[in-house]
């Protein structure tokens, strides 16, 4: 049976519950669907010793802030899972978990959503699916050939998993930094960390919250017309939290040139040295999650779909929230998304209420 409904968010992590706040103050009947059983996003499936980039305070949705976890200055994912399944009680917003959604479509004057869970007739759709469930795997020779354990960051859970092993951990991002850093400072793991250029560091004293002022202010810059200040890649690529700040310290995190190609037992190195590795952990980042997306035909030639604010230009009854700057500056963190989720719930009510202006006119 097809529902009908004036909004879809399809996703119901950090992004998708800030939409569902704003829509909800704005008295539009939606639903959020959900393809993960239970709330807390991709927070869930984070490794052990992940913290945040900010304390708490500055690490919250619309509405409410997120508590202290005492004694930690930078809350774990466990703590943000909490503060997520208390946030979309707390407001009651309508989740719906274990809901994974296949396609949106065209349908006339609504767009379709279909999902393994029914169908949905609507009169805009909020995508807020994130980039979790996408890992990228780049094309390294050899890489079908290498007999041990491969795994991305999606896959990493603690470093007792690997006791006794050679790692190497490939990424000059921060899950490379981070995983690198939990793995050398346990004991029994030769830990090697490649990357394609030397890491970059940020000052210690930088963290999420003066990289979300810094990316605001790139924002606005642009949206003024002025020069691009370069944001938070101007100032580097790692956040030297705590953990990586003991591994470098302790002389533990040390990086060589990426390899040149995976072999059967190991890898070979740009000077044609060899080494024998256990296991690859690839921090190599993700995309963006929009295959629901695809019977639109709106994605351009880097996978994005071209968006003004949040609405999908060659669509506007679609909205993108959550996937990074080219969504809304620091979409991607939590206290980014409370700002772009305001904008497209406002923007989704004022095209609901002008086509509903437009009919009413149509039917004197």
């Amino acid at each position: 049976m097809t529902q009908h409904v004036d909004v879809v968010v399809v996703g119901g992590g950090q992004a998708g519950l800030a939409a569902g706040y704003h829509l909800r103050r704005q008295g539009l009947d939606h639903v959020v669907l959900d393809a993960d059983p239970a709330p807390g996003g991709a927070w869930q499936h984070m490794w052990e010793s992940l913290r945040l980039f900010s304390p708490a305070d500055h690490s919250s949705l619309p509405g409410r802030l997120m508590p202290a976890q005492p004694g930690v200055p930078y809350p774990g994912a466990g703590h943000v899972v909490g503060y997520l399944t208390d946030y979309e009680k707390r407001y009651e917003l309508p989740v719906r978990h274990g809901t994974r959604v296949d396609a949106v479509r065209r349908d006339g004057d609504r767009l379709l959503v279909e999902a393994d869970g029914g169908t949905w007739r609507a009169r805009a759709v909020v995508s807020a699916t994130g980039t979790w469930s996408r890992p990228f795997l780049p094309a390294v020779p050899g890489r079908g050939v290498f007999t041990g354990r491969q795994l991305h960051t999606v896959n990493y859970r603690r470093p007792a998993d690997f006791t006794g092993q050679h790692v190497i951990v490939v990424g000059g991002g921060n899950s490379g930094a981070q995983i690198a850093a939990d793995l050398a400072l346990a004991d029994g793991i030769e830990v090697t960390w490649a990357t394609h250029r030397p890491p970059r560091f940020l000052a210690d004293g930088i963290d999420g919250r003066a990289l979300f002022a810094v990316a605001t202010a790139r924002r606005r810059a642009l949206d003024a017309g002025d020069g691009d200040t370069g944001g938070v890649a101007s100032l580097g690529d790692i956040v030297a939290v705590p953990p990586v700040r003991a591994a470098r310290d302790a002389g533990l995190l040390h990086t060589k040139p990426m390899f040149s190609r995976l072999t059967a037992d190991g890898v070979r190195w740009t000077d044609g040295t060899r080494d024998s590795v256990d296991t690859v952990i690839w921090c190599t980042g993700f995309r963006a999650a929009l295959a629901h997306l695809a019977p639109l035909n709106l994605r351009g030639p880097r996978g994005h779909v071209a968006t003004h604010g949040t609405r999908a230009l060659g669509e506007p009854r679609l909205h993108l929230l959550g996937y990074g700057d080219w969504t809304g500056p620091a979409s991607a963190t939590l206290i980014g998304v409370g700002r772009p989720a305001r904008d497209a719930a406002h923007d989704i009510a004022r095209l609901l209420r002008g086509a509903a202006e437009d009919g009413s006119r149509s039917a004197r």
